[in-house]
């Protein structure tokens, strides 16, 4: 415990520029996520901004996140993408929330395998990433995650925390210590998220 006091009060003594994004992104983020709940179309400015940041914070040499830099990168796309449908009425039809199937699972899976296995060739062969193996796990989960998303399967929720779960170690090793609080706040949203799926699926039985 002691060494965690020491590590986080040399956090915040520094007033690196970095860090000053971060706490920034966070906001952004936990701003995002509250907006989302309240299906307010606002959520996906807030979305930008914090996905935008981490871009830059993830690229950075300190970091060498890439992987996470990428994914955020493709997550700055999809909520230009959503703010455009939202505000446009494209998708008027909603999804209907389901479980996954037996061929669910075996694209999630594959999904899963296939950006594991090109992100970690990537990362080894084209950068310095001094974690290649955790920054590919995450990025993998998280673009299963995000396929199931789209098809409004309850096992999102299953899948993003597995990513989730995977980073808040990473991300403390690497001292971005106010996105591991994010990470562990969305980690609990993804459980409540199950919950909620979950209820309504039941319901419809």
């Amino acid at each position: 415990m002691e060494i965690l006091r020491i590590m986080l009060q040399n956090w915040i003594n520094s007033t690196d520029i970095w860090k000053i994004l971060e706490i920034a992104a966070v906001i952004f983020s936990i701003i995002s996520v509250i907006l989302t709940y309240f299906n307010k179309v606002s959520l996906y400015l807030f979305g930008i901004l914090a996905t935008a940041i981490y871009i830059f914070i993830f690229m950075h040499p300190s970091h060498k996140l890439y992987a996470e830099g990428g994914l955020n990168f493709y997550y700055f796309i999809m909520s230009i993408w959503g703010w455009w449908q939202w505000e446009s009425g494209a998708n008027k039809s909603v999804l209907k929330i389901s479980s996954s199937n037996s061929k669910d699972f075996k694209i999630t899976l594959s999904i899963a395998l296939i950006s594991f296995v090109l992100i970690l060739l990537i990362l080894k062969n084209f950068t310095d990433s001094d974690v290649p193996y955790f920054d590919s796990s995450i990025a993998a989960f998280a673009w299963a995650a995000t396929w199931l998303l789209t098809k409004r399967k309850l096992e999102y929720w299953i899948w993003i925390n597995i990513s989730n779960a995977i980073a808040i170690p990473l991300l403390f090793y690497k001292g971005l210590y106010p996105t591991v609080g994010l990470t562990i706040f969305q980690f609990i949203m993804a459980i409540l998220g199950y919950l909620k799926w979950k209820k309504i699926i039941n319901s419809t039985k």
